[in-house]
């Protein structure tokens, strides 16, 4: 059980696990009414809300790649912020399974590595069928972390040329040396307006909360105004590749 304090009221009310008309109930007789949606949200998953990678990778990482596919499925419109690797969506096999690789000798969990390559492949066809529209945003750091060997990273960079090219596409890079108003965060993915996925080292925090997810929004658009598009893009696309040689 936890107390809420509305602003600019001494009343306190109480969040329960009850239903969502009680949730409702108790916050508008505090004057709280505001605040109903995301304390809805939090009751409603809470178990799910925080889950160790430990835990989703159980058994390997092919399942969650599976489980997932129907949220990018329905999810219209993608904002995703990285700033430690490409985002799966937008990562070519090699490069993924030299980050798999990483992955589960850190975690030690079961090696279904080429399995899991397969099942993010299958999930990133929402790239090019469908209607689905994606605003990515990469820290230029993450063209040159090398998680894969140097072919692999060649092919992605080459990738992330190709597919800025198409119309349901907006591949900004965020400037190294960018004067930042905004700075560099958790790497997240937004799915619509309805959840927000945060990666961390340990866990995936999922967020559904109107309150948490529009602060995510909020900040996906101020990284958006300190990062460059189109032709500049390209071009510390390119510096990157020119780098490995």
């Amino acid at each position: 059980m936890s107390v809420l304090r509305s602003s600019g009221s001494s009343v306190s009310c109480v969040q329960h696990q009850g239903s969502r008309p009680d949730i409702r109930a108790w916050c508008a007789a505090c004057g709280a009414a505001d605040q109903a949606a995301d304390i809805v949200a939090a009751s409603r998953n809470a178990e799910s809300m925080y889950v160790e990678w430990k835990q989703i990778h159980r058994d390997g990482m092919r399942r969650i790649h599976e489980k997932t596919t129907p949220l990018y499925q329905r999810t219209r419109s993608f904002r995703v912020y990285a700033s430690n690797v490409v985002p799966g969506m937008l990562q070519v096999a090699e490069y993924t399974t030299g980050l798999l690789k990483a992955i589960t000798a850190f975690q030690g969990t079961p090696d279904d590595v080429a399995d899991a390559v397969r099942a993010r492949q299958s999930r990133s066809r929402v790239l090019r069928e469908g209607d689905h529209r994606f605003a990515i945003l990469l820290e230029e750091t993450v063209l040159y972390y090398r998680v894969a060997d140097d072919a692999a990273m060649r092919g992605q960079l080459a990738y992330l040329l190709t597919v800025m090219g198409q119309p349901n596409v907006s591949l900004g890079i965020i400037p190294a040396r960018a004067r930042r108003i905004v700075w560099p965060l958790e790497a997240f993915y937004a799915f619509d307006d309805q959840q927000v996925a945060v990666e961390t080292l340990t866990a995936e925090i999922n967020l559904t909360a109107p309150g948490e997810i529009g602060t995510y929004l909020r900040a996906f658009t101020d990284l958006s105004r300190i990062a460059v598009l189109g032709v500049s893009a390209r071009d510390l696309i390119t510096k990157a590749i020119n780098a490995l040689e």
